[in-house]
């Protein structure tokens, strides 16, 4: 397993980054979808390995488990190519520090993934609430699972984040993740091998998930795969999800997080990531 120092990885990397940021649009916009799609996976099978085991294992060993599942689909994006926002941009805004392409082809890249990873996660959210959180019952009647109930509570409580301070809290949330998924990718390029790509990805990518942190395309997929299930809740499930479903909604689903955490993830990246390593390698030339 060989290990090579970023000095090394970033110039290659960087003229990679020039590819990909040329890429045609419906390219990188599919790119993006699978990366949401993948996004959705790790964050959906956290569900269903953490939903009703924080009575008897405690908050901490539930935390540990959810974390333990969730890099499934920063792994697939990364060893795959996809494109995921606020994550593989590290080396596209590098390309720019080093005049090998425009920031207009960095605000394009940044948007056309965003939207490609809404697309996808909004797809597989779907998927989700629509089948796996399902049961279908003897007389084809669908009710929702308490796998499904749990996915609106977490839906529930990510949306509500109202006021001054709980969107303060989001927002440094967000820059932290944006930092630690930033460092991941790097890491990923830094192995040679993939057993070193995918515990470089896997350590950070715990440790963002088992600390509560807030990544805008985890929750893209997560709030929708809720929403999309909460109104096939029986009253008494209602109950369980509790008052903070009052908050849940396709609007509240973007003031309340996805636009905090979208611009928080940007700046974590950007300043604790990008800018950082520029200035170690930005006397080596990137040619």
């Amino acid at each position: 397993m060989s290990f090579f120092q970023p000095v090394e990885v970033i110039p290659p990397g960087v003229r990679q980054a020039e590819f990909r940021a040329r890429l045609p649009a419906w390219n990188l916009l599919l790119r993006g979808a699978l990366s949401g799609a993948y996004i959705g996976m790790g964050a959906c099978l956290m569900i269903f390995v953490t939903a009703g085991i924080e009575i008897p294992l405690g908050a901490g060993f539930t935390r540990f488990i959810a974390g333990s599942v969730f890099p499934l689909g920063i792994i697939i994006s990364v060893l795959t190519g996809a494109e995921l926002f606020a994550g593989d941009g590290m080396l596209t805004v590098m390309a720019a520090f080093g005049h090998k392409i425009s920031w207009f082809e960095v605000f394009r890249l940044w948007m056309l993934v965003w939207v490609g990873n809404m697309a996808g996660a909004l797809f597989y959210a779907a998927l989700m609430a629509f089948g796996a959180y399902s049961l279908v019952g003897t007389a084809g009647s669908t009710e929702i699972t308490s796998v499904g109930v749990a996915a609106v509570s977490i839906a529930a409580v990510k949306c509500s984040s109202p006021g001054f301070y709980a969107g303060i809290s989001l927002f440094a949330k967000a820059i932290i993740c944006g930092w630690l998924v930033n460092i991941a990718v790097l890491l990923a390029i830094c192995a040679d091998d993939v057993i070193g790509k995918i515990l470089g990805i896997w350590f950070l990518m715990m440790t963002m998930m088992a600390t509560g942190l807030e990544h805008a395309v985890t929750n893209m997929a997560l709030i929708s795969s809720g929403l999309l299930a909460a109104s096939r809740l029986t009253p008494l499930q209602v109950a369980q999800v509790g008052p903070d479903i009052a908050n849940l909604g396709w609007i509240e689903m973007w003031t309340g997080n996805l636009i905090g955490a979208s611009l928080g993830n940007l700046l974590g990246g950007l300043l604790f990531a990008v800018l950082l390593y520029f200035t170690v390698v930005r006397k080596k030339k990137y040619n």
